[in-house]
């Protein structure tokens, strides 16, 4: 759905009380990447909220049962590009509540990315106009974007810029390029048998995860050899057996992997389906690849230099640029081919974590970047 474009007055410098309000409304409507129910209440709370600032209603994308939120004004030159999907399970505001505190605001997903959502709708509420803005909030990144992925890369292609409302990296740096991701799920087939009557006739699982778990190290060193520094393959869920007395006749292991560079992605991803099986009984199954792609940091450049250069003029002061282990959903508009800057969201601290908080702040500073930096590259 395409929306015309509007011309509108300029409005007042952003309002930090209407942000925190609007804050509040997002934060205090929980949205679990795992509760599609709770997702789709999210995505209608968003957008009326982005309707209200900007004017026209979006058009809701439901795939997989996810519920993603668009809208396009004229034809698309510059994406502005967000999640409202929060790695926070439903009750988490009883433990948790939203609460402004001396310039501190904490609750559910509030840092991770609900106030980078409301800086980017009192940005794109300044501008005169948003004739070539296409805004897209998911609702499955947190999970991967299995669901928005097509749709991101798919919008980003048409694009020149995609800008990201992610969080900003420590002390508000800019994010100018991110590792990509892969996953691996490692299952091991053993035989069972009793543990204390005959198990010489198993095969023991979780001996043989073992020893994969042990050549994940040199694993990562091959790849560094290959390609270079920065690779890391990091064991993460792991299980294995029944009961206490019988030999484990499966054992599973969850790999995360992050690369500096599209090399060393597939360098890792040629070893890990090279594992064949220590014990000559057992059986590999290796399942998942690459997620993401790396995030260059000549895909920022040019934006990033912009967006100092818009900084400064504005009084806000010098931009740093960070490069972080994290994904987003810019690695896939980057690796879509679209010049890509990422981290223009919130300033704070705690993604994931109990501490997770924004500086109130630094909402109105940087909703005043974005709109300029939106304004310049249309």
């Amino acid at each position: 759905m395409q929306t015309d474009p509007v011309t509108r007055p300029a409005p007042p410098p952003p309002a930090l009380g209407a942000m925190l309000t609007d804050l509040e409304e997002l934060v205090s409507c929980e949205s679990y990447s795992a509760d599609h129910a709770a997702v789709a209440r999210s995505a209608r709370v968003v957008a009326e909220q982005g309707a209200r600032l900007l004017g026209a209603r979006p058009e809701t994308i439901v795939s997989g049962g996810v519920s993603h939120v668009r809208w396009s004004f004229g034809t698309p030159r510059v994406l502005l590009l967000g999640h409202h999907d929060t790695v926070w399970p439903i009750g988490s505001l009883t433990t948790h509540p939203f609460s402004v505190r001396q310039g501190i605001a904490r609750g559910p997903g509030v840092f991770d990315m609900k106030a980078g959502l409301v800086q980017m709708f009192h940005a794109l509420a300044r501008l005169p106009s948003l004739n070539g803005v296409c805004v897209l909030v998911t609702g499955d990144e947190e999970v991967g974007s299995d669901t928005s992925r097509a749709l991101i890369e798919d919008t980003a292609r048409a694009c020149r810029a995609a800008l990201v409302l992610e969080a900003a990296a420590a002390g508000g740096a800019l994010k100018t390029a991110r590792k990509g991701v892969s996953h691996y799920e490692l299952t091991v087939h053993g035989r069972a048998a009793h543990s204390g009557l005959d198990p010489e006739k198993g095969i023991n699982a979780a001996v043989e995860l073992a020893h994969h778990l042990l050549a994940l190290g040199p694993l990562t060193d091959a790849v560094t050899a290959r390609t270079g520094p920065g690779t890391t393959i990091t064991p993460t869920v792991m299980s294995a057996g029944t009961t206490a007395n019988t030999v484990p006749a499966r054992a599973e292991l969850s790999i995360d992997v992050r690369v500096p560079t599209p090399a060393a992605q597939q360098a890792v991803d040629e070893l890990i389906r090279s594992l064949a099986p220590h014990h000559p009984g057992a059986r590999l199954d290796i399942g998942g690849g690459p997620n993401r792609p790396p995030l260059d940091a000549g895909s920022s450049a040019e934006l990033f230099a912009l967006a100092a250069e818009l900084a400064v003029g504005s009084g806000l002061g010098t931009l740093e640029a960070a490069s972080v282990g994290g994904a987003s959903d810019g690695n896939y508009t980057a690796g879509a081919g679209c010049p890509t800057l990422d981290g223009l969201g919130a300033v704070g601290d705690g993604a994931h974590a109990d501490h997770e908080h924004v500086v109130t702040a630094a909402m109105p500073p940087r909703t005043r970047l974005l709109a300029d930096l939106v304004g310049a590259l249309l």
